[in-house]
């Protein structure tokens, strides 16, 4: 029987786990201060992983922390440390890359699942029965492999062992992850969680004898970005996901807004519900979430290795930049006489349309009838980053749904 995937959704802050929580995760990802892969992800303090954890668990939703760096002999010691402060916070799930890191944290807080990180390089059915024997109780699959060999691994590791893969979002250049181009250049190490993307820049061919002399790598007459990829989406392949006994559907974007989490998190919550529902409503329902998904920023898409190797379509050779269909503009906090607490994001001012983005699935369009600050004073735009403010919509809205507005 094919197993109903669980949809795994990041978090970059306190506010974005809540905002996944709410707009349909089934388990959500965050990282902590230290020892995760994002270093310039915002990350969770301690008593913010306390609160996050504390949310999620209030509506059934499950949270892992991780800790997946490829250490060094001097991060064993702050490791151990650290899962003694993360036993306390009872996370569900560790998820973890470095064998060394797996041992400490199977002594230190064996009660936390761990889980193998897509860093791992974990490409064969050989693999995650070796990582069951050691105690883990899911391994994630390298993003080079197609679902013919997801099905094949399930096949072949026990029933009990989960598969957790990505479906959606930015893809790296470098086989699973583990990229050395960002050390090389500007010494800041992908595999220590401090990656500056040099994938995503403009390169030209030096002569060696000819230095200052570049030669543009022509695709057109805007240079080319060699090693760019578009981003992963595999909303249209649920049935295919489901298919091949995948346990969790990841989402790529520990460094995304709200608004971001919002969207993904949304549509393929309904995707994997109508598809639950009735196969048919799934397909009818298709222009919905193709609609919706192309609402949140990204570089095009792809179908990644899912269904055999990318050829130069994978590429975008143009660009570096995003698409992008809608600004966010704040969360909807508490109600105080007909008005509500935003912290806002991006200028908006009173008199504009803007849009109400609600967990099932609704858009609402509103006017923004006054803006106030804190102390109640009437403003005719929001034009401070972050300024809390209090807003009067003409409607009746709910805590956590966000506003946004079409570019």
């Amino acid at each position: 029987m094919a197993r109903h995937p669980e949809l795994l959704i990041p978090a970059s802050s306190l506010e974005v786990l809540k905002t996944a929580v709410i707009f349909g995760a089934d388990a959500v990802y965050i990282g902590g201060e230290a020892f995760g892969l994002r270093a310039k992800a915002k990350n969770f303090t301690m008593d913010e992983m306390r609160e996050g954890i504390a949310f999620a668990h209030e509506y059934d939703v499950k949270v892992y922390v991780t800790a997946n760096i490829l250490a060094h002999n001097n991060d064993l010691v702050g490791v151990r440390a650290y899962f003694e402060e993360l036993k306390e916070l009872k996370p569900d799930g560790l998820i973890i890359a470095d064998p060394a890191i797996f041992e400490i944290a199977g002594e230190v807080c064996p009660e936390i699942e761990r889980h193998i990180s897509t860093q791992a390089n974990n490409t064969n059915y050989g693999t995650f029965n070796f990582w069951y024997k050691q105690g883990a109780t899911r391994v994630v699959t390298a993003r080079e492999l197609s679902l013919e060999e997801i099905k094949e691994i399930r096949a072949n590791i026990p029933k009990d062992m989960e598969i957790e893969t990505f479906v959606h979002g930015a893809m790296c250049i470098s086989y699973s992850g583990r990229c050395l181009l960002s050390n090389y250049m500007v010494g800041r190490d992908a595999n220590q969680g401090a990656c500056t993307h040099p994938c995503r820049w403009k390169y030209s061919i030096v002569e060696e004898t000819r230095p200052g002399e570049y030669y543009p790598v022509f695709e057109n007459e805007r240079g080319t970005y060699i090693f760019n990829s578009k981003d992963l989406c595999m909303i249209e392949y649920i049935p295919e996901l489901v298919e091949s006994g995948v346990d969790s559907l990841k989402i790529e974007g520990r460094m995304k807004t709200a608004l971001y989490v919002a969207t993904v998190a949304r549509t393929y919550r309904k995707a994997l519900d109508d598809y639950k529902k009735d196969p048919a409503l799934y397909k009818k329902n298709m222009p919905w979430y193709l609609d919706q998904i192309s609402n949140c920023t990204y570089r095009q898409f792809t179908t990644g290795f899912f269904f055999g190797k990318p050829n130069e379509d994978s590429q975008i050779y143009d660009s570096n930049t995003y698409v992008k269909e809608y600004t966010y503009l704040g969360i909807i906090g508490e109600e105080k006489d007909g008005t509500y607490r935003i912290e806002q994001r991006n200028k908006f001012s009173v008199g504009e349309t803007i849009e109400v983005m609600k967990p099932n699935g609704d858009n609402v369009e509103v006017t923004v009838k006054r803006i106030l600050t804190e102390d109640g004073i009437e403003q005719e735009s929001a034009p401070h980053p972050k300024q809390v403010l209090y807003v009067d919509l003409g409607i009746k809205v709910e805590q956590y749904d966000i506003l946004r507005r079409a570019e």
